[in-house]
């Protein structure tokens, strides 16, 4: 069953924390955002029950909005990860399966793994959020240029993130 636990509200409160006070006016070239609260999402266990799982991705989103006034698009964008992440984690399942307490990171599953199940669903919850935020299809290149850009900017802070506070324990690389 699901283990929400301690260390996963500390995540939380450390991620918000940085994506509210620092990240909010870090931008590349007037381009690359950087959305580091999506990591609370990707890095929760796998066996995490998928009612919470977006209940949390909905809690999360909503505190980006009230931080940011966006008018819900990080919910939405944030809830739709939710939702298609057990669809992701199921298509990269490993050929001998999850073990229990193997968590979605870097030090757990292995880099190819790990950028694979990133870039995927970092590229849904730009794409999202980016598209909504413009309320349609207005200016695609500059948005495709900016959904690419904060991508790899998110991707990126987020892999340092987890070489930094996650447990060394690779399984292999994959």
């Amino acid at each position: 069953m699901s283990s929400f636990r301690f260390v996963n509200l500390i995540q939380f409160v450390v991620l918000m924390a940085l994506q509210i006070l620092l990240m909010r006016n870090l931008v590349l070239f007037d381009t690359g955002f950087c959305f580091v609260y999506i990591g609370f999402i990707l890095f929760l266990p796998i066996d995490i029950d998928r009612v919470l799982l977006l209940v949390l991705a909905f809690l999360t989103g909503l505190t980006v909005d009230l931080f940011y006034d966006t008018a819900g698009v990080h919910a939405a964008a944030t809830v739709l990860v939710g939702y298609l992440r057990p669809y992701m984690l199921k298509l990269l399942t490993p050929r001998d399966g999850y073990e229990t307490s193997d968590n979605p990171s870097l030090t757990s599953m292995g880099w190819r793994w790990f950028l694979t199940y990133g870039i995927v669903l970092l590229l849904v919850h730009h794409f999202t959020l980016f598209f909504l935020e413009l309320n349609g299809f207005k200016l695609i290149g500059f948005t495709l240029a900016k959904i690419i850009a904060s991508t790899f900017f998110t991707g990126a802070v987020l892999v340092i993130f987890q070489m930094l506070f996650f447990a060394r324990r690779v399984r292999g690389f994959r």
